[in-house]
């Protein structure tokens, strides 16, 4: 018999968190089987309970042979909604952040600085899609007091979606960029995408925050009424004194803060989460050290001194937009000796080939001692580049590298998930 929305959120407050993945199933926990094109979950169901789980949520009634079986119609469907559901009984804020570029760093900036003040759960990683904000939504227990959740998508109707599901009390779009161009269909398409977080707030009465330094963001919100919105990234708050080799700013009330991330386009992560602390009641000086500390580890920003040389990793993901703000600040950093090494640039669909051909002339700019590309699109960009040392695959790259060692250099290190060019450290 097919369980019920209630039903089924009674057996989760049973359990010990919530898993897809019987790799890891920790004891206790609510075993939710999905289905994708070259797996389904039903079948691992057994194994999850004998790995510990206390129930399991099938969709398949060939399975349901006892009570730990919990059937539905949909499991992803019934993830969804009881993700709603136990939304709907937290009586705290929710804030949403979704963006082309800089929607994890800001998160956890953000995160950083509410933490000062309150007992924050954020998105953990990457879990920012369809699946992963539910699960998102159902880690957080009622010791939590505010709530941060990034919104991923790569096509139109995703962030409607998500929002739907997250009921986000305030929100904010980092920027509008050409991202995932291949699902939007264009950077119009981003732009709409992206403005459902907007719709969303809009319509509920929720408060949106804007880089009020940002002509689209602004222009998309001057399309919408909304009953609270609040402003940041304005001259008179704050002063970037240096983006080489990391960010130091000057607050409003003169206060130097020395960051660890790199350049101007993280500035305006960090005046994100400073407008939220600020709304939410974080002391200033508990703010700035919240960004102060933040030391990123996850490939995004990140800077790495391995012998004589400093490595900018930034190889967590990439498009043209993200792509040419991190080129065009490397381009201002003071070293000796410059190298770029750069991957293909994902979903890009049929505007791949001239997105690549403009990195390369955006390339063709700058001073840089090496420019290595490597993937299959990367060869467009050649053209520009007569120089250029080009690897269809990293294999060929690496051992490149090995034979041509780097010293006291700085290096920066960007390409899109796929091409996993994290790798490319350990044999500089």
């Amino acid at each position: 018999m097919v369980i019920s929305i209630p039903e089924l959120y009674d057996r989760y407050r049973e359990c010990a968190g919530v898993s897809t993945d019987t790799r890891k199933i920790t004891e206790g926990c609510l075993y939710v089987a999905l289905k994708g094109d070259k797996f389904d979950g039903n079948l691992f169901a057994n194994d999850a309970l004998e790995k510990g789980a206390r129930y399991a949520l099938v969709d398949n009634p060939d399975l349901a042979t006892d009570n730990r079986y919990l059937l539905v119609d949909d499991s992803l469907l019934a993830l969804q909604e009881l993700a709603r559901y136990h939304r709907n009984r937290l009586g705290i804020p929710v804030i949403g952040l979704t963006g082309s570029n800089g929607k994890t760093t800001t998160k956890e900036l953000i995160a950083s600085v509410l933490s000062r003040k309150y007992r924050t759960y954020a998105t953990l990683g990457n879990l920012n899609n369809h699946i992963g904000v539910p699960l998102t939504l159902l880690g957080i227990d009622e010791t939590y007091e505010i709530a941060v959740v990034e919104m991923g998508a790569n096509h139109q109707g995703e962030i409607r979606l998500l929002c739907s599901i997250a009921q986000p009390t305030h929100g904010l779009i980092t920027n509008i960029g050409k991202a995932h161009l291949e699902g939007f269909g264009g950077v119009e398409g981003v732009r709409k995408g992206k403005g459902e977080l907007f719709d969303f707030l809009a319509t509920t009465g929720g408060t949106v925050f804007v880089n009020a330094q940002s002509e689209v963001l602004m222009a998309m919100f001057a399309e919408r009424l909304f009953r609270e919105a609040v402003f940041y990234q304005l001259t008179d708050q704050y002063e970037i004194l240096t983006d080489n080799p990391v960010v130091v700013y000057k607050d409003e009330v003169g206060q130097v803060v020395t960051t660890h991330l790199p350049g101007r386009y993280n500035f305006d992560n960090m005046a994100a989460a400073l407008c939220l602390g600020k709304f939410f009641g974080v002391p200033a000086e508990a703010a700035n050290e919240a960004i102060a500390s933040y030391n990123p580890t996850n490939n995004r920003s990140q800077i790495i001194r391995k012998g004589s040389n400093t490595i900018v990793m930034d190889a967590y993901n990439a498009n043209p937009s993200s792509m040419a703000a991190a080129i065009q600040n490397f381009m201002k950093q003071d070293a000796a000796h410059k190298v770029l090494i750069l991957g293909d640039m994902y979903e890009l669909g049929d505007e791949s080939p001239a997105e690549h051909a403009a990195l390369g002339e955006l390339i063709a700019q700058g001073r840089f001692d090496t420019v290595i590309l490597a993937g299959k699109d990367m060869r467009y960009a050649l053209g520009a580049l007569p120089k250029a040392y080009y690897f269809p695959d990293k294999f060929s790259l690496h051992n490149w590298i090995m034979d041509n060692p780097f010293q006291d250099t700085a290096i920066l290190i960007k390409g899109s998930r796929g091409m996993g060019l994290e790798s490319v450290v350990q044999f500089l």
